[in-house]
């Protein structure tokens, strides 16, 4: 399975289960996660594939600038109402 830089995937175990996180890389046995929030761009979260699921989402290159344009782009998918 192949991963584009600012896809949006939902974590499916671990501690984070259920989150948002932006993919920051993919070397094909990690993928490189960051949700700007508790996992920075500066120390992206290494998950196995098999335990992350693909959204329609991918963030652009601009939002994947800084933690915080991250944490606002992932709060707005999470809650598009609000």
């Amino acid at each position: 399975m192949e991963y584009v830089k600012g896809q949006v995937l939902v974590s499916a175990a671990g501690h984070d289960k259920g989150e948002l996180l932006a993919v920051t890389d993919f070397d094909g046995k990690r993928v490189y996660l960051a949700d700007g929030k508790s996992r920075r761009l500066e120390k992206p979260k290494a998950k196995n594939p098999k335990h992350l699921k693909k959204t329609q989402f991918v963030l652009s290159e601009h939002s994947m600038a800084t933690n915080r344009s991250i944490r606002k782009q992932l709060n707005k998918i999470a809650n598009p109402g609000g």
